[in-house]
């Protein structure tokens, strides 16, 4: 089969499947260029309110496709790494699911993601050091942030892998399911999100991402967007609350 990103939406949840088996979901330079603009795409959605991302079948992602690197290297890792910025900064709550190798390029993916669940007996492995690459400081500068200067030293000088459960206990994934388990606490926690305020999540989004120039934009939008009233009127009147604040889909 044809590498390539595949998407659909159910129950107001986008998921993207990272195809390409034959590599054990290796991102060619074709699938990472797709997947800006399929996130752009999503976003502007409105029926869209968490996103999903995986791997097709029993691993998640095993990096980049080495034969894209023998080009150009510096053109392969701008592409991952544009890949990996329009990840991060997806408006809506983005989470990972993911089994098996999770490694390289699929590492920067996972990292992108606001939230990381693994199923038993995953892999995990930042590996420039291998290949005598160096490794981007913006994907740097957001392990370090996930796990800390002493295990991304460790990852990235080493290239060696850990499993899910250093994995758990360095922060780099935030669950750890039994085998068989993603699936349903996947759908279970994006259920959870679906139904809260986008208002909330999309202003906390940009301030843990370190954002401190929107503090009054969005006060304004608390003001004027009617989730603040909502969420109060229906925990009072012991009810689910229907908010319906949406992220723009321009500017």
């Amino acid at each position: 089969m044809e590498p390539r990103l595949s998407h659909q939406v159910t129950d107001r949840v986008a998921t993207v499947v990272i195809g390409h088996p034959a590599k054990r979901n290796a991102m060619t330079a074709a699938m990472w260029r797709s997947l800006p603009p399929l996130l752009d795409e999503l976003a502007a959605n409105p029926e869209v309110r968490a996103l999903v991302l995986t791997g097709e079948g029993s691993t998640f992602c095993a990096g980049a496709d080495i034969s894209t690197l023998r080009g150009s290297p510096e053109e392969a890792q701008r592409l991952a790494v544009a890949a990996e910025e329009a990840l991060a900064a997806f408006p809506k709550p983005a989470l990972a699911a993911i089994r098996g190798h999770c490694v390289g390029g699929g590492s920067q993916l996972a990292a992108a993601c606001d939230l990381r669940l693994a199923e038993e007996g995953a892999l995990f492995g930042v590996t420039p050091a291998k290949l005598g690459i160096v490794y981007p400081a913006s994907s740097t500068r957001r392990l370090v942030s996930l796990v800390g200067p002493a295990t991304a030293k460790y990852l990235l000088f080493s290239g060696e892998l850990i499993d899910t459960e250093r994995a758990l206990r360095t922060g780099l994934v935030d669950e750890v399911l039994p085998e068989g388990g993603l699936g349903k606490r996947v759908a279970e926690l994006t259920g959870i999100l679906v139904s809260r305020s986008q208002l909330t999540q999309a202003a906390a989004k940009e301030f843990a991402n370190g954002r401190t120039d929107r503090d009054g934009h969005w006060a304004r939008q608390a003001r004027a967007g009617g989730d603040t009233a909502e969420g109060v009127a229906a925990f009072l009147e012991r009810r689910q609350p229907r908010f319906t604040w949406g992220v723009p889909t321009s500017g």
